[in-house]
């Protein structure tokens, strides 16, 4: 009977080490912001989407960046999501994603940062 009560203080504790030391350790690798400023221009087109997003890159460093673009309208045999092949952006530079239609959803990505996720309005 005593074992029975060490061992469930023993796992009470352990329990309770887990969930109050979880929130500090997410909080540790949480990944900084990705350094870009994006801005939306509508342009003219008959023929492909009006939209093109440029992503200003803010940080002293070149980037490596890559995206993945969510369609909000896809034809039923293609694919829903496209993939924006990596791109290094230096400092100061503007990297461009065209052929976006309202509501499509970009997610933007590199190494060491947090994914930067935009909706085309």
């Amino acid at each position: 009977m005593k074992n029975n009560v060490i061992r469930l203080l023993s796992a009470t504790a352990l329990i309770a080490f887990a969930f109050m030391a979880a929130p500090t350790m997410q909080a540790a690798d949480k990944a900084p912001a990705l350094p870009m400023t994006a801005t939306f221009e509508k342009v003219a087109s008959t023929e492909k989407p009006p939209f093109v997003l440029k992503l200003k890159n803010d940080s002293k460093a070149a980037l490596k960046v890559s995206a993945k673009v969510l369609l909000s309208v896809a034809a039923h045999n293609a694919d829903k999501a496209r993939m924006v092949p990596a791109e290094v952006v230096a400092p100061g530079a503007t990297m461009k994603i065209a052929d976006l239609a309202a509501l499509d959803k970009v997610t933007v990505m590199a190494d060491g940062f947090a994914p930067l996720e935009l909706e085309v309005k």
